[in-house]
């Protein structure tokens, strides 16, 4: 039997955000408190490509800061391969900790199907 599930994610595991990095060939995400443009943020620092600012996730609240200027100073594409990616990776860390297998496809739409094995169902 199969499902379809869509996820709407909180980031609240630090080692699904350095999954995420690893994934996208970033640099390790680094914890501290970081200046955007007119405050600052404090929690995990991801630098992505041609961000001006990184974004910044609070795992303990699940919130990501970031100052992209409406596009201008980052592109919104860039953050939302960060997000899938950690959907991804912490579907994957949850799954092998219940004991399951995962399988991985790209889509041509740019989404990812992850098919999860349960143990011994079928």
């Amino acid at each position: 039997m199969s499902h379809v599930v869509q996820v709407q994610t909180e980031v609240r595991d630090v080692v699904a955000i350095r999954g995420a990095c690893g994934r996208l060939g970033l640099v390790e995400p680094v914890y501290g408190e970081v200046k955007l443009f007119s405050s600052t943020a404090v929690g995990w620092a991801v630098r992505l490509p041609g961000w001006r600012y990184p974004v910044v996730c609070d795992v303990t609240t699940a919130k990501v800061a970031y100052d992209n200027f409406e596009g201008r100073w980052g592109e919104q594409k860039q953050l939302d391969a960060f997000l899938q990616n950690y959907a991804v990776e912490k579907a994957r860390i949850e799954a092998r900790r219940a004991g399951h297998t995962v399988t991985e496809q790209p889509l041509a739409d740019g989404s990812i199907k992850l098919t999860i094995q349960m143990g011994g169902a079928y």
